[in-house]
């Protein structure tokens, strides 16, 4: 039996590629995207109801691994890659089929001339996402307050502290006009220490690019839980938000 799915709408992130991504949804408030429903699901009669509700349930294709290999085990991240676990033990994009969930918080409905689109906040969904379909977040149903997790019990820890050198704060402030959060969202992004978990510890003069809106922040780890941004530039790969 197969079946053909087709894509609601598409997501407008803030993220526009896979390094930086906050590990699960929730963990980076400032992280916002638009989501542009495809018609005839942009019709404001398929939202009417959906106000009353604070946050969605996102069901959307990891656009990004198609044709990616299925495996049966995998290194999820959060063990540092040194303990293997079933894939259905795990998150991981290595699926039989490409598809994710994410529980985002509806900031907003707005009427566009291409019809509703959503606005999101604490989403772990880069740019260009397909959208398979959303459902309202329910509390009583979806929130179990005694389930266990084993080895995902308790949030990561946004535990690295993020300066920035004065040109980059200057380069920052001159990009808050087009994006008021950007400071907040970079902060917050970085705190989590976005690197492989192997490279836990380590510092040095290695250097790394986060691909944000429609720039390049560029940062390293200058001591322990120390992260320093020192440029923030517009990304000549890449335009628009």
């Amino acid at each position: 039996m197969g079946f053909t799915l087709e894509p609601i709408g598409v997501i407008h992130s803030c993220f526009k590629d896979k390094f930086g991504v906050p590990r699960q949804p929730g963990l980076v408030a400032a992280a916002e995207a638009r989501l542009e429903l495809f018609s005839p699901y942009n019709r404001a009669e398929a939202f009417k109801g959906l106000e009353g509700f604070s946050h969605l349930w996102v069901s959307f294709i990891f656009h990004q691994c198609l044709g990616q290999e299925a495996r049966l085990s995998v290194r999820p991240p959060r063990l540092g890659g040194n303990r293997k676990l079933g894939v259905f033990a795990s998150r991981s994009t290595h699926r039989p089929n490409p598809i994710g969930i994410s529980v985002v918080e509806l900031i907003g409905m707005e009427q566009s001339a291409s019809g509703v689109v959503l606005l999101l906040g604490g989403v772990d969904l880069i740019d260009a996402t397909p959208v398979l379909d959303i459902k309202p977040y329910v509390p009583y149903a979806d929130a179990v307050t005694d389930a266990r997790a084993d080895y995902a019990q308790q949030a990561p820890q946004d535990d690295f502290a993020v300066h920035f050198t004065p040109p980059a704060e200057q380069q920052c402030e001159q990009y808050t006009a087009s994006w008021p959060g950007l400071r907040q969202l970079i902060k917050s992004v970085l705190s989590y220490d976005p690197r492989p978990a192997y490279m836990a510890g380590k510092s040095g003069d290695k250097t790394y690019a986060l691909r944000l809106y429609a720039l390049e922040v560029c940062w390293r780890v200058v001591a322990d839980n120390v992260i320093e941004v020192y440029a923030i530039e517009a990304d000549a790969t890449r335009s628009g938000n």
